[in-house]
């Protein structure tokens, strides 16, 4: 099998997504490689060599920076028809599934997408997908080749595979008329502090038992002391209690921290499905009977009002 996975990058910064895939890749065989496309993205190649990838292929371009994506189907596309790669990995995000869905255009290929893990079974590469509203999973598979597969956020840590240095090689594709013809006329970014919720180690959640939008201060607070994000239920964020971006759930993220903590969450699947696969999972609420406590490995029934304040304080002392 020969794997090519798309990594993307903002800034100096490889996703962690992405090089989760790349390292999943790494362990199904030797012939993996990996691409970058935009400006200064060859003094990332040598980060991509310790998740598998033997060779990164490189398209070094002010231009296309800007997280545009026809360009980089181009660029993937090339790649796939010159160097014959049987399959194409993607982590989920806006820009990869733009890409993913325009090779799979391009290419006239099988697009599996929201995979949460792949592996080889007799020789053939077969995917795992979530169904029934999670509930279940079902296996997927290709009817040819190339093999192109999209998977949900966080379904692979980004752990290193103890790769070398890789092979560097420079492409440079013809672009379509049309690729190159959208312009990206201004970015805004959210400011925010500490990690997002798709990095984070830790999460803290609120859900609607914390009661008003004013209380989200008692996640906010033992978040920061945790060194951790903050994340929120589709209620309260159609609420207006708490940003979209920071939404987890079936509508929202999927996240797989090292420990989520949920304050006032009832635990509904719509909920469960984008934080289930967390290291550990903690629950503060006071209905003895929440759903959140069947798939907890710690519940706590009481008051968070009362609860949260002093174990907030006793994180600090702890770090202090």
């Amino acid at each position: 099998m020969s794997t090519l996975v798309f990594l993307e990058h903002h800034g100096d910064e490889i996703q962690k997504g992405s090089l989760g895939v790349l390292g999943k890749a790494a362990t199904l065989g030797d012939d993996v490689s990996a691409v970058l496309v935009g400006d200064g993205v060859r003094s990332l190649g040598a980060e991509a060599g310790k998740y598998g990838a033997k060779t990164v292929y490189v398209l070094e371009d002010e231009s296309l920076e800007p997280p545009t994506p026809q360009p980089r189907v181009d660029v993937l596309a090339k790649l796939v028809q010159d160097k014959g790669f049987d399959t194409v990995l993607f982590g989920n995000s806006v820009l990869a599934a733009d890409v993913a869905a325009g090779l799979t255009a391009r290419l006239d290929a099988g697009l599996n997408w929201d995979l949460v893990d792949v592996e080889l079974k007799d020789g053939e590469l077969v995917g795992k997908r979530p169904a029934l509203q999670d509930s279940v999973y079902a296996e997927v598979g290709w009817t040819g080749t190339p093999r192109l597969a999209l998977f949900r956020a966080g379904s692979f840590d980004a752990t290193p595979a103890g790769g070398g240095e890789p092979e560097v090689a420079d492409v440079s594709p013809p672009y379509a008329a049309y690729s190159t013809s959208v312009k990206l006329v201004g970015q805004d970014a959210e400011e925010s502090s500490g990690p997002s919720i798709e990095d984070a180690d830790v999460i803290v959640a609120g859900g609607r038992g914390l009661g008003s939008p004013d209380n989200f201060t008692l996640a906010e607070e033992l978040a920061k002391a945790l060194g951790g994000a903050v994340g929120a239920t589709r209620a309260v964020v159609d609420a207006g209690w708490y940003p979209y971006s920071a939404q987890i759930g079936q509508t929202g993220k999927t996240v797989s921290p090292k420990l989520y903590v949920a304050l006032g969450i009832s635990g509904a699947i719509q909920h469960k499905v984008g934080m289930q696969s967390s290291g550990t999972i903690v629950a503060i609420n006071k209905d003895a009977n929440a759903p959140i406590f069947e798939f907890s490995d710690l519940g706590v029934v009481g008051d968070l009002h009362e609860i949260v304040p002093k174990l907030t304080e006793l994180v600090r002392q702890r770090r202090g």
